[in-house]
């Protein structure tokens, strides 16, 4: 497993290492000693799949609040996303800082982003599907959400929007 970190800390892109052969390849998506060198956390209690119809849909931007603080390490399982990845860490030094990071079925990568961030995509294609695996339960009570074109951020989606929900549309100006 390659480990990329990314311009904000404790953020990764991991590159699984193939063996391959005239069947295929197989790779590791998790290692837990690999992740410890990392001081990333390893131990996934929730898995989450979403499935999105038509391109351009935007979900997010998510998270959820202490004690219900959650890393998660998300894998584009079918089509493509570009993810958004936002510190909203208030003692990081890229604290307000967002990046986006593009992933596709076709590469298998895996995208680490620790606790402490709000995390949302837009799919690049119609049909995508994203996996999720996260170290926390989900909490209704704990769960919170940054509108997706808050000025705040300035965030740069790729595509014309074609999908949002009502939820993720009502959510308040940035307050932490």
């Amino acid at each position: 497993m390659i480990f990329e970190e990314l311009e904000l800390e404790g953020v990764f892109i991991i590159t699984p290492e193939r063996i391959e052969d005239e069947r295929g390849f197989f790779a590791r998506s998790i290692d837990k000693k690999k992740f410890e060198e990392k001081n990333l956390k390893s131990e996934f209690i929730q898995s989450s799949i979403s499935y999105n119809k038509k391109k351009g849909t935007v979900r997010g931007l998510h998270y959820q609040i202490e004690p219900f603080s959650e890393a998660k390490l998300v894998r584009c399982t079918k089509g493509s996303v570009f993810e958004i990845i936002l510190d909203i860490r208030k003692d990081s030094k890229t604290y307000k800082k967002w990046i986006g990071v593009s992933l596709d079925s076709k590469d298998y990568n895996l995208l680490y982003v620790p606790e402490g961030f709000a995390l949302g995509f837009q799919s690049l294609e119609d049909n995508t599907e994203l996996f999720y695996q996260i170290t926390q339960i989900y909490s209704p009570e704990h769960a919170r959400g940054i509108r997706w074109d808050d000025k705040s951020f300035n965030i740069t989606w790729p595509e014309k929007i074609s999908t949002i929900s009502i939820k993720d549309s009502s959510y308040k100006p940035f307050q932490i």
